[in-house]
């Protein structure tokens, strides 16, 4: 027997024991903290997982199985011109209104296609940074000068930082570039327009059934949001087609599947059911099938065993430690938040990026979350460190790109992140 082994054993039940025993049941704020994070996670479940988090794995099943690994690498591996790599990938959250959490199973397909470690982490931080929705809501309600700031230092810093990351790790990225010019070019399946086709209408459904109620009850964006549903509902028919026509899954299946979908919609008139019975049906027809459709479903579900159970500790985590998105307090009272943010000093804007990288925000909810700091006496350099930190970053986000990239790599990440977002943060408090 290896007693240093059962030692170790040993202490960390004992450790666990003696924080169980002396859990300080009974004091308000920690009780409130326990509300805060079962109600952040339940939270998270209605408002997140189902719409989100769920096609993103179906379409980071898409990117693992369907596109072959030569066109990943050709436009975002080591090799690839650099100008082409970062642009792809810096620009990506223009079309993707992901947060921190659902751009993770995207990340994790296109890294472990084949993208080199700096367009991929370029695309890990612009995908929830700058969507377009994001944005416009920031320019209204915070001002136009937070707004551009805000659009600018995201694309700057995706390519800044994956550059940096490239640098850093150039030594592991060189080695894998030769690994890859050792493998053999793979013959496509399809054609690209098909599997391109399939990608998109994936990317629609994941868009129109997350768009979020803007702030005013006229124009386009309030007309999509009212029909959101209803073009999620056409893109899913797009999809049947797809999974018939591409596929080649048997159109007996998909039609009688697509009239359960329907008639659900009718009797139960309830958006989200209507939604989850079509995700259970899509699960059980590709499973079923051999080739590409079972592949595809398999990839799928690797992504969701490893990105969920990391994804549900870091909620509770963060539910514990900052309370609920409705603004009531967890371990740490967000008065203090308010006074460690107000001005624009280095620490006020240091505080801010730390804050914003350990938070969670759903995709458009750190805008109003910043309103009311705001209203509070944050300065607006501090906030716009914040928003560059805030919603590209979570701890649940970190804890799946460690199993993802590893610890070193994540470290590096994140700090350079928080240092960026602080010393933008700065600069811009200073000129406005």
């Amino acid at each position: 027997m290896n007693w240093r082994e059962e030692y170790k054993k040993l202490l960390w039940i004992t450790a666990l024991f003696m924080a169980i025993y002396f859990l300080p049941t009974g004091h308000e704020r920690f009780d409130n903290a326990i509300k805060e994070a079962l109600i952040l996670i339940k939270w998270y479940a209605q408002k997140h997982v189902l719409l989100c988090l769920v096609p993103a794995f179906f379409i980071a099943g898409v990117i693992s199985v369907f596109f072959s690994k030569d066109a990943v690498i050709r436009y975002l591996g080591p090799k690839a011109k650099k100008w082409i790599a970062y642009g792809v990938a810096s620009v990506s959250g223009t079309i993707l209104a992901v947060c921190s959490c659902t751009v993770l199973p995207l990340f994790s397909g296109i890294y472990k296609r084949g993208a080199g470690l700096g367009p991929a982490i370029a695309f890990l931080y612009s995908g929830p940074a700058i969507n377009i929705l994001a944005i416009i809501l920031t320019a209204r309600i915070l001002g136009a000068e937070i707004g551009i700031a805000r659009v600018v230092g995201a694309i700057m810093f995706s390519v800044i930082i994956g550059f940096f990351m490239h640098m850093i790790f150039r030594k592991e990225e060189k080695k894998k570039a030769e690994a890859q010019l050792a493998m053999s070019e793979q013959n496509e399946s399809r054609p690209f327009w098909q599997t391109a086709i399939h990608f998109f209408i994936l990317v629609a459904i994941l868009i129109f059934a997350n768009w979020g109620r803007p702030t005013t009850d006229n124009g386009l964006w309030h007309t999509i949001y009212y029909a959101r549903w209803t073009i999620t509902a056409v893109f899913g028919i797009l999809f049947a087609c797809s999974l018939i026509v591409f596929l080649k899954i048997d159109w007996k299946w998909i039609v009688s599947a697509s009239a359960l979908v329907f008639l659900t919609a009718i009797l139960v008139k309830s958006s989200i059911v209507t939604f989850s019975i079509a995700v259970v049906l899509t699960a059980v027809l590709i499973s079923r099938e051999g080739g590409e459709p079972g592949e595809w479903m398999s990839a799928t579900w690797d992504f969701a065993k490893q990105i969920l159970p990391l994804l549900a500790l870091g909620v509770l985590i963060a539910g514990f430690l900052l309370g609920s998105p409705e603004g009531a307090q967890g371990m740490i009272p967000s008065d203090c938040i308010s006074k460690l943010v107000g001005g624009n000093s280095i620490f006020s804007n240091f505080f801010a990026s730390i804050a914003g990288a350990f938070m969670y925000f759903a995709t458009l909810t750190e805008v109003p979350i910043l309103q009311g700091l705001i209203a509070n006496g944050m300065g607006k350099g501090p906030a716009l460190a914040l928003l560059l930190a805030g919603p590209a970053l979570s701890l649940p986000n970190m804890l799946v790109i460690r199993s993802v990239i590893g610890t070193r790599k994540t470290v590096v990440f994140v700090s350079l992140v928080v240092v960026m977002a602080s010393l933008t943060g700065f600069i811009f408090g200073r000129l406005f």
